[in-house]
């Protein structure tokens, strides 16, 4: 019976968005994850999509999907680079992982416009300005 499943809560695993510098000191954006549990996640899958209205007219983006052997305990790694015309719309990461032989899933959802400096806040572990859903 449903009832009989265990409800799993991701925990301490976030998905945040950078701005940084790139090599020719241009501002770029990169999606991390970061995981700040005191284990590691194994078997990673995360995939990434945007979707919605953009000037009366539905848009939505490919989809991309990665896979990660594992991500360390209080570490970060880059999912991808993510450019500002997207910003208009929902920007979708859906993360699967292992912990502990149990896997986990968690859709994180950065809404249309929600990715700007009004809403930065310091992401942890790399101690810079970004937006981050946790």
């Amino acid at each position: 019976m449903i009832k009989d499943i265990p409800e799993l809560i991701v925990e301490n695993i976030a998905i945040a968005i950078v701005r940084e510098k790139n090599e020719l000191d241009e501002a770029v954006w990169n999606s991390y994850l970061l995981n700040l549990k005191d284990q590691k996640i194994e078997g990673v899958l995360v995939t990434s999509t945007g979707y919605g209205e953009l000037n009366a007219e539905k848009i939505r983006t490919s989809t991309f999907l990665y896979f990660l052997d594992e991500v360390k305990p209080k570490s970060f790694v880059k999912i991808e680079p993510i450019i500002e015309e997207v910003f208009g719309i929902n920007n979708e990461y859906w993360l699967s992982f292992y912990l502990n032989k149990t896997m986990y899933d968690k859709r994180y959802v950065f809404l249309a416009e929600s990715i700007s400096e009004a809403n930065f806040t310091t992401i942890p572990l790399m101690n810079k300005k970004g937006v981050m859903i946790l």
